[in-house]
């Protein structure tokens, strides 16, 4: 029997928000009550569908996680597009597996950290606005790597990249954090990508084409 376990504690709230969705959601509902107190009926009911649309956006929903010894479980919930072994990577020369996930916008769009590690490195890049889910974005577009040691001596790395529509990369970590499998780092707003960059060894258990979720769905598992 499987096991699981929060790798954050569950909140209190029936439909939990991301804190960077909040300038967003009270910006929207400000304007609707002005649209609504001005009486302007059409304008008051487009304003209310986008003020819910973007709660729902920024939802932030619960995740239990599976235990086991070297589990990786994906950073973000989306379509895998990329999982093959690639010659070179930001962990170095040499082959690697990459997994890419790419996030449209009805997505859940928080990022969780993939398996039991130290953060030993992050490493930002700016860049352009390429849709995300071409495979020139992984090089080309604004984004933030996460580079994180494993108990048991192996280096992954987790790519933030910013698509055609995202403008903001959110990543909370400052370096040297011990993070728990299925933790929350970050989100990219509006449409994204993650890239996830294994030990060759590593076996994967996804497919291009799979859906996953965030802290839920086991990539692989590490040797």
């Amino acid at each position: 029997m499987e096991q699981y376990k929060w790798s954050d504690p569950p909140s209190k709230t029936a439909f939990p928000i991301a804190k960077a969705g909040h300038p967003f959601i009270f910006g929207l509902a400000f304007v609707t009550a002005i649209l609504a107190l001005s009486g302007l009926t059409v304008p008051t009911i487009v304003s209310l569908v986008m003020t819910a649309f973007t709660c729902w956006f920024f939802r932030d929903p619960d995740r239990i996680i599976p235990q086991g010894d070297g589990l990786v479980v994906s950073p973000a919930d989306g379509k895998i597009v990329t999982a093959q072994t690639v010659p070179q990577s930001p962990l170095g020369e040499g082959p690697c597996l990459k997994v890419s996930i790419f996030m449209s916008v009805f997505n859940v769009h928080v990022n969780r950290i993939p398996c039991d590690g130290t953060v030993t490195g992050l490493a930002y890049f700016p860049g352009k606005f390429f849709s995300a889910n071409l495979d020139k974005a992984s090089d080309e577009n604004e984004h933030n790597q996460v580079f994180l040691k494993t108990d048991n001596g192996h280096f992954i790395c987790v790519v933030q990249i910013a698509g055609l529509v995202a403008r903001r990369i959110i990543c909370h970590l400052t370096g040297n954090e011990t993070m728990s499998r299925g933790q929350r780092f970050g989100m990219i707003c509006f449409g994204s990508r993650l890239d996830v960059f294994l030990p060759a060894e590593t076996r994967l258990q996804v497919h291009v084409g799979d859906k996953v979720q965030a802290g839920t769905s086991i990539l692989g598992s590490l040797p």
